[in-house]
């Protein structure tokens, strides 16, 4: 859901960050108590060549969404990677903080947006050679 702000943004010209905290729904791999949202990170990049590269993932292997939705269970919400699922925790917990350091009490967003000084994407585009790319459609 992210990923349709920093794409508006990011067709604009505008590189953009997006991040949003939620009720803890995330474990730590070992077990324990929910310790974080799904810690949600947009990012999207402009390009010279129109099409903006948008990536938009959840720390979690489903998302709440999908829980809602019925697709999965409260069961299936754990940090993505399987045995490296330490490392989405650790991202998780890093966006979590970030946020509340910034908002306080609550749940909130934090959006970043900058005008770039360069553009990289037609050159890993051409390094990338007909491979799907994020945001690609």
């Amino acid at each position: 859901m992210l990923g349709h702000y920093v794409r508006r943004l990011a067709e604009g010209g505008l590189l953009a960050v997006l991040t949003a905290t939620s009720p803890p729904r995330l474990g730590h791999p070992d077990g324990g108590p929910k310790l974080a949202s799904t810690s949600p990170l947009a990012i999207g990049i402009p390009s010279t060549d129109g099409k903006p590269i948008v990536t938009d993932v959840s720390m979690g292997r489903v998302t709440y969404g999908d829980v809602l939705a019925g697709k999965a269970t409260e069961e299936d919400l754990v940090p993505f990677g399987g045995e490296q699922a330490h490392k989405a925790f650790a991202i998780a917990i890093a966006l979590q903080l970030l946020v509340d350091s910034l908002i306080g009490d609550g749940y909130g967003a934090v959006l970043l947006v900058a005008q770039p000084t360069a553009d990289p994407v037609p050159a890993l585009r051409a390094r990338a050679a007909g491979l799907r790319l994020p945001g690609d459609t």
